[in-house]
């Protein structure tokens, strides 16, 4: 079975959620399906924890391959 590559976003808006989002970051994003019916979306931060924020907030992001690898080293490295 083949595995989803990660998704990612970046924040367009962060008011209200400054403490947590930094603008014009890239996010990796992970699945919920009962958040999406409300139009909410789970974004992982840097510690690995997850949270829920409006879906609006974001912009969604397609990178190729080698690119979401590195973003995901950087991300754990960090």
């Amino acid at each position: 079975m083949k595995r989803r590559p990660p998704q990612f976003a970046l924040s367009l808006k962060t008011t209200g959620n400054e403490a947590s989002l930094i603008l014009g970051k890239v996010y990796r994003i992970g699945p919920d399906a009962g958040a999406a019916k409300d139009d909410l979306v789970r974004v992982i931060d840097e510690s690995g924890d997850d949270y829920l924020f409006a879906r609006k907030q974001f912009a969604f992001v397609e990178f190729p391959q080698p690119v979401r690898r590195k973003i995901l080293a950087l991300q754990r490295a960090g």
